[in-house]
C-alpha cells in the first residue's frame, strides 16, 4: 500500500486524479470511504477523473458510460467491460492504495 494523500485532502463525490506506481487512478471520497479506480474508460480510452460522480458512480464525459464505484462494472453504455478497482485502506487520516490489488 502506497500513501496517495491525506483524507481530508478529497473533496466528496469529487475526482481526485493521481498516479501510483505509473498507473494511472481515479480516487472518489463518499463520506469516510474512497474508491480508488483505474482512470481510463474501458469503452474509449479517455480520463474518468474528468468525469463527473453522480449517484450511480464516476461518468465519463466523453460518451457517458457510468462506472460502478465499489465494482468498476459499467452501468450505462456504450462501455460493457469494467474497469479496475483497488484496494484502499484509510489509516490516521492517510489513504493508502494498492494498485496490485483488484477486485475484478
Amino acid at each position: 500500500m502506497i500513501r496517495v494523500c491525506a483524507l481530508s485532502s478529497l473533496d466528496n463525490r469529487k475526482p481526485f486524479q493521481t498516479e501510483i506506481d505509473d498507473v494511472a487512478v481515479v480516487l472518489v471520497r463518499d463520506g469516510e470511504r474512497v474508491h480508488a479506480l483505474a482512470d481510463e474508460c474501458s469503452h474509449a480510452a479517455v480520463s474518468l477523473g474528468e468525469g463527473e460522480v453522480s449517484r450511480k458512480g464516476i461518468e465519463c464525459w466523453l460518451h457517458g458510460s457510468c462506472f460502478d464505484l465499489e465494482t468498476g462494472k459499467p452501468s450505462s453504455p456504450p462501455a460493457t467491460e469494467p474497469v479496475d478497482v483497488y484496494a484502499v485502506d484509510i489509516r490516521d487520516g492517510d489513504v493508502f492504495v494498492d494498485v496490485t490489488v483488484t477486485t475484478n
